[in-house]
């Protein structure tokens, strides 16, 4: 039986192929990294969401030759998953938490 990251690493390929642009090099991990960081700093469903507007902004750059595919989903990866992060809400600063002692 397959684990998971086979499977993951499988079902991208047939992807990139159906689509032909199998030559393309995904960053699996990152891609995870992303959504998981839009999924827990935003609500859950912004984790697809956040994934295909990075990827389509990639390959919109890379298409329109401003710069090499690996740098621009590099890029796009990165700035989505700054842009989620600091969406993340923040935890009680610790003044702000009521001593149970009472002091």
């Amino acid at each position: 039986m397959e684990n998971h990251d086979e499977v993951l690493q499988a079902w991208t390929k047939k992807l990139l192929e159906a689509f032909e642009i199998a030559d393309i090099d995904v960053d699996v991990n990152a891609v995870l990294s992303l959504a998981g960081v839009a999924a827990h700093s935003i609500v859950r469903p912004a984790a697809p969401v956040t994934t295909f507007v990075a990827g389509l902004a990639a390959g919109l750059a890379a298409g329109m030759g401003q710069t090499s595919e690996a740098n621009a989903m590099a890029a796009a990866l990165g700035m989505a998953k700054k842009l989620a992060a600091a969406e993340a809400p923040t935890a009680p600063a610790a003044t702000d938490t009521p001593n149970p002692a009472g002091n």
